[in-house]
């Protein structure tokens, strides 16, 4: 009997097999990037089984985001996930803006 994904968003605490398929991830996998990324913390039950928050569950959505869809390395993505790497971007932005703006003052000369 398959479960509605809608009461899947709703409980409190995963196991790692639910967030395998959830994720579309091997166990190992989940349990290496546990190794890799300080965000993913899960708690133990009593029988020592995994349990991902939902919070832990949208961080490993997101790190397979950052590693198989925008091609991060780990480091890249763990850098990423602490915020370090948003600088580049910024300053792309800024430039960006500066050189639009520059377009915009010759319009109007």
């Amino acid at each position: 009997m398959s479960s509605n994904p809608q009461q899947q968003s709703n409980k409190l605490f995963y196991r790692i097999g639910e967030v395998g398929r959830l994720s579309g991830l091997e166990a190992y996998v989940l349990r290496y990037w546990e190794s890799e990324f300080p965000q993913l913390k899960p708690n133990k039950g009593k029988s020592g089984q995994r349990l991902y928050s939902k919070k832990e569950l949208d961080t490993v959505l997101q790190i397979k985001q950052l590693l198989y869809k925008e091609g991060y390395t780990i480091s890249g993505a763990r850098k990423k996930m602490n915020g370090k790497g948003d600088r580049e971007v910024l300053e792309s932005v800024i430039e960006t803006a500066k050189k639009d703006l520059r377009e915009i003052l010759e319009i109007l000369k």
